[in-house]
């Protein structure tokens, strides 16, 4: 694995170095050894598996507040994305900028996304499967959505979004006021 910054402080690209040979491929997704090079020390106490049919649906963008703020490790492992996130540390110099990387099961990368991150993505063909590993189980109390457009944001998004959730398309945007989270 090599550990690539992104222009937001925290957050990493994961380039997986697979090994193949005439049996097929094996790639290392995570290895605790390996990611105490970045300082992550949290167990990955949950993992997801989405399934998103449509091309041009997006989802997001989600984060929990504390105390049940996570550490997100995403890959996809069918189709492609452009996953997002968006600093939303209240004292970041990064303080709502958004990054994005095209993730795949082709591209062999993922993103390593700190507690303060909200995340979201956009798939780039039908039948896109993402897996996510979570520090903190999910906690609706404390799961919180920024609107996938939001202005004072604005993600480029790569194409027309084909689908969104009535949940996450009914977020109000930001107040002028919204100051971020303490991590």
């Amino acid at each position: 694995m090599r550990f690539k910054e992104t222009p937001l402080m925290g957050a990493y690209i994961i380039e997986l170095e697979p090994h193949t040979d005439t049996r097929g491929t094996f790639v290392r997704l995570y290895c605790k050894d390996e990611f105490s090079a970045i300082n992550h020390t949290k167990e990955f106490v949950q993992i997801n598996y989405s399934i998103t049919k449509k091309k041009g649906t997006v989802r997001g963008m989600h984060y929990q507040v504390p105390p049940s703020a996570e550490t997100k490790l995403i890959g996809c492992v069918n189709g492609r994305v452009f996953d997002v996130i968006v600093d939303i540390r209240k004292k970041s110099s990064t303080f709502l900028k958004w990054f994005a990387v095209e993730l795949s099961k082709q591209g062999m990368k993922m993103i390593y996304i700190p507690e303060g991150f909200a995340h979201g993505f956009q798939t780039l063909e039908d039948g896109a499967e993402l897996i996510y590993h979570h520090t903190s189980s999910y906690n609706p109390e404390h799961e919180r959505t920024i609107r996938y457009d939001d202005k004072r944001i604005n993600i480029a998004w790569p194409m027309n979004i084909t689908e969104i959730s009535d949940k996450d398309n009914h977020v109000k945007p930001l107040d002028m006021d919204f100051s971020g989270i303490d991590i």
